[in-house]
């Protein structure tokens, strides 16, 4: 009877280790000396340097025991071969992600009422909210059609300066105004979309940043319609079918609360803006998920995975990019308006690269072409944003953050997504 080979024993050489971990602090020693261990403060009128020494000794001493403790951990396990590790890597079936995906929803809805809630809770869910949005319609061009965008804010961007500039100069409603954000921002994705359709790859990624580049200092430089770095204040409220949620409504309208015979309370608003964004993003999932079952969007995949292959079938690339460019773009157009009403104020320094980055960060880290993975990868890195005790090293602990995720996670935190395509017969499959 023959035994099955057993997988070679990993060694556990203590001096091997202990060097690694010792060169990984040294490297981070290097790092939080310009980083860390030096801030520039002002005492009585005067700049001057102050050490900090003991932050950078917990950092240097907090890698080196970390990559210790990862070594270790990776002598420990045991050596598994290819399709063994395929086995042991967490995934996530129909199943459970349609559970995970309902207590989402059940949790969102419930949200405003729970114990814990507040309003700065609704109002950070509803920033969350905007940045799921966001990330499923830069899922559309990256995800989807495979077109690298770092430009993706410019259509946010038109989305929420259409709304404040219509609402002023027009005097529109913001339910007015959000259809016009939503095509006017589409029309900026053709637009874009036209330019770059012989590009690929970091030519493409080097114009799309380009674009978005241009858009910002459009809008700080016109000042006559933007009003330059001062921004746009005042942007009106959304109001609920015709109902402002205020304490004294204008002549000839009543307010929610006199509608409703209910005492006014400011978190009314609050409330309702989180409830029409998460009706909004809902409907914007269901309409992604549902042409990724059309041909335009069997045909977004296929130019993502071949764009040679895609002439060859007779799939004309030029509108199959142009269609994904503009649809994407009309997502983040739609978002536009809901940040411009949350703030009341937008200005340029809202719509820089790195909110472009952040988005790109959200798609990348929760899965390409994952909803679910989106939606909590926004979840996670808009609360670490806001870890106000930790403002110094917030973008430390985003970086290691986003580190770690691509180290145990490389293909994000949901690697499975729903086939846009089953067999007849087939389980279970992934695409």
């Amino acid at each position: 009877m023959a035994l099955a080979a057993l997988p070679p024993p990993r060694r556990l050489d203590g001096g091997h280790l202990i060097k690694d971990a010792a060169l990984a602090a040294l490297v981070a020693l290097v790092l939080a000396i310009p980083l860390v261990g030096f801030q520039a403060v002002e005492v009585n009128a005067a700049l001057t340097i102050r050490t900090r020494f003991d932050w950078m000794a917990i950092g240097v001493a907090a890698v080196f025991a970390g990559r210790l403790l990862l070594r270790v951990a990776q002598a420990l396990r045991p050596v598994r071969t290819g399709e063994a590790r395929a086995r042991w890597l967490p995934t996530v079936d129909r199943r459970r992600s349609a559970l995970l995906a309902w207590l989402g929803i059940a949790v969102a809805i419930a949200l405003p009422f729970l114990p814990f809630s507040s309003r700065y809770v609704v109002d950070l869910a509803t920033l969350t909210a905007i940045y799921v949005m966001l990330g499923w319609g830069l899922n559309v061009v990256v995800g989807l059609a495979g077109l690298l965008d770092l430009g993706y804010v410019a259509f946010y961007a038109v989305g929420a300066y259409s709304f404040a500039l219509f609402a002023q100069w027009f005097h529109l409603s913001f339910w007015e105004c959000l259809p016009i954000a939503g095509l006017l921002a589409a029309s900026f994705g053709i637009a874009l979309g036209f330019p770059v359709l012989r590009l690929r790859g970091d030519y493409l990624a080097i114009v799309t940043l380009g674009f978005g580049e241009i858009v910002r200092i459009i809008l700080l430089n016109w000042v006559p319609v933007t009003n330059g770095p001062a921004g746009i204040g005042d942007i009106p409220r959304p109001s609920f079918f015709g109902l402002p949620f205020a304490a004294r409504a204008p002549p000839g309208t009543t307010s929610f609360h006199d509608f409703f015979h209910l005492s006014f309370n400011p978190d009314h608003r609050v409330i309702f803006l989180y409830y029409a964004i998460l009706a909004l993003a809902l409907a914007i999932n269901l309409f992604t998920l549902r042409l990724r079952k059309l041909p335009i969007g069997r045909a977004w995949e296929a130019l993502r995975e071949d764009e040679v292959a895609c002439r060859a079938l007779g799939i004309n690339p030029t509108t199959v990019k142009l269609s994904a460019f503009a649809i994407g773009a009309m997502i983040g157009g739609l978002a536009g308006p809901f940040f411009a009403a949350k703030q009341a104020f937008i200005s340029p320094e809202s719509f820089s690269f790195m909110e472009s980055a952040m988005i790109l960060a959200i798609v990348v880290l929760g899965g390409m072409g994952s909803q679910l993975g989106i939606v909590l990868a926004a979840v996670v890195l808009v609360g670490l944003q806001e870890l106000r005790g930790f403002a110094e090293f917030r973008m430390l602990i985003f970086g290691a953050a986003m580190v770690g995720i691509m180290v145990w996670r490389p293909r994000g935190l949901l690697a499975r997504r729903e086939p846009s395509l089953r067999l007849h017969g087939e389980r279970g499959s992934a695409a």
